[in-house]
């Protein structure tokens, strides 16, 4: 008789704990280097704590999705066989998926809070026309990255097979939330309605209608 390689077909409670303890210190380490990345680049509390808060929500609506579809697979399996839903685990793929959505939504809002920055100009605050210009300039860029990617993630679920399934669809609703939460929670984040305390509301020797005249040129 020939001899075969023992196999592992599933793992001890221990190991699994320590899967996720170390998935969750990745998502952890790499929530802090954002908020530590982009207050150094944009010196400001504010737009680091408007790219956390977006990254963390698009996080979480990734993982909940996840434990959605396998909900819809015990109470649909047909329904899900169709669509191709299995029940998804938090295994290292996963995590790697969850990463890469960090990474993805965290450039889409550095583009949109950066085109912010370029706008105020010479106002010391971001201010709602400020912000609104923004997203408007951004908005076509936004929808055509993202729809690409969407369309890439769509493809590898459909066709990839079943090893990848669960990655294409973790990182497909995470571009999904990504793409909403950089312009409907990181911008009105960044929105001020007043000046920052002990701040005039124009920089030091610049005037409002300097201001209004670089807006309308830009």
């Amino acid at each position: 008789k020939g001899s075969t390689l023992a196999g592992v077909q599933n793992f001890s409670p221990a190991i699994a704990r320590d899967f996720a303890a170390q998935a969750a210190v990745s998502v952890i380490l790499s929530v802090v280097g954002i908020l530590i990345y982009v207050w150094v680049r944009f010196g400001s509390m504010r737009y680091s704590l408007a790219a956390v808060v977006a990254d963390v929500h698009d996080a979480l609506i990734a993982v909940g999705l996840v434990a959605v579809a396998e909900v819809i697979y015990e109470l649909a399996p047909g329904f899900a066989a169709t669509i191709g839903l299995q029940p998804f685990k938090i295994d290292l793929a996963m995590v790697a998926a969850i990463l890469t959505v960090l990474g993805y939504s965290l450039n889409d809002t550095i583009v949109v809070m950066d085109r912010i920055r370029e706008n105020r100009g010479k106002l010391a605050y971001a201010s709602r026309e400020v912000v609104n210009l923004s997203l408007n300039q951004t908005f076509s860029r936004t929808i055509i990255t993202s729809g690409t990617t969407l369309l890439s993630c769509l493809i590898l679920y459909i066709f990839a097979g079943e090893s990848i399934r669960g990655f294409a669809y973790a990182i497909f609703v995470g571009v999904l939330a990504g793409t909403y939460s950089s312009i409907g929670i990181s911008a009105p984040i960044v929105w001020s309605r007043r000046p920052p305390p002990g701040k005039p509301m124009y920089r030091e020797g610049e005037s409002k209608a300097a201001d209004s005249a670089a807006l309308a040129t830009t």
